[in-house]
């Protein structure tokens, strides 16, 4: 009779210690604030885009370019860009490569005056010290994501803006 009262209590204690961990478990899960379910959103959009050709002035599937993906990517999410990698440059604060996150805009001088902005894409995902990556649309291999720190894309890198704030 003991050991039938002893193996019931014990399977109560682990079923409590069950629901105890588990309601632990969801009570800490991090909640997403606004800004980083908007994140979310826009780096999804984008990321739908890879492969999608490139086009001057393209903002569809059938073709985009570096500014138009970011504009159609952000628009998802309610924010409304500029529509050049010029004018995109100007909105936000300025963010150091160091401090780079998700949705941060990058932007870089791919021609001979090596400060005039010619290209944009955004921070997808920052894996370590020495790879961020980025999405963009390239104009010989469509819309695409690149490591921003590979020593291509550290040459032509001019600078980055974080375009909203919680």
């Amino acid at each position: 009779m003991n050991k039938d009262i002893d193996l019931a209590a014990l399977k109560y204690s682990i079923y409590l210690i069950s629901l105890l961990m588990l309601g632990a478990s969801c009570t800490s899960a991090k909640k997403l604030s606004a800004r980083e379910k908007k994140i979310k959103k826009i780096v999804a959009t984008s990321r739908s885009f890879v492969g999608t050709p490139y086009r001057w002035g393209g903002t569809t599937r059938t073709g985009m370019d570096c500014s138009g993906l970011l504009l159609i990517s952000f628009q998802s999410a309610g924010i409304n860009l500029p529509r050049t990698s010029k004018d995109q440059s100007k909105i936000g604060k300025g963010v150091k490569i160091k401090e780079l996150e998700p949705g941060d805009l990058v932007f870089f001088a791919a021609k001979k005056n090596r400060r005039k902005i010619t290209h944009v894409g955004m921070v997808t995902e920052v894996k370590g010290k020495k790879e961020i990556m980025f999405i963009h649309a390239s104009s010989s291999l469509g819309v695409i994501e690149n490591n921003l720190l590979s020593n291509y894309y550290k040459g032509i890198f001019v600078k980055a803006r974080r375009p909203f704030f919680d």
